[in-house]
């Protein structure tokens, strides 16, 4: 088998991206595609920790699977913006 010009071998990446706090979802029994964010784990009475705010993209309706990673990233920062804030404020009022 070889290779000529006319068929260029995909490229892929080294290592996979890591994006903190966003996960692919591709699961073809459901026809569930996208991208799930999840942000600010808090702990539970019973120990175990689960996200104070989680949210799901879906390629279908946010136009794609770069469209939809770029809503979860937006919503994300705007997530992290909020927090950031109300930490601030925590720590103002306190001392």
């Amino acid at each position: 088998m070889t290779f000529t010009s006319e068929h260029p071998m995909k490229r892929t990446r080294s290592r996979p991206v890591r994006r903190r706090g966003i996960s692919r979802i591709d699961q073809p029994s459901t026809r569930t595609y996208g991208w799930f964010v999840r942000a600010g784990f808090y702990k539970r009475r019973d120990g175990s920790y689960v996200p104070r705010h989680r949210k799901f993209f879906g390629d279908a309706s946010h136009g794609g699977k770069r469209r939809a990673l770029r809503a979860a990233r937006q919503y994300l920062a705007k997530v992290e913006r909020t927090r950031q804030k109300k930490r601030a404020r925590a720590l103002r009022s306190a001392a």
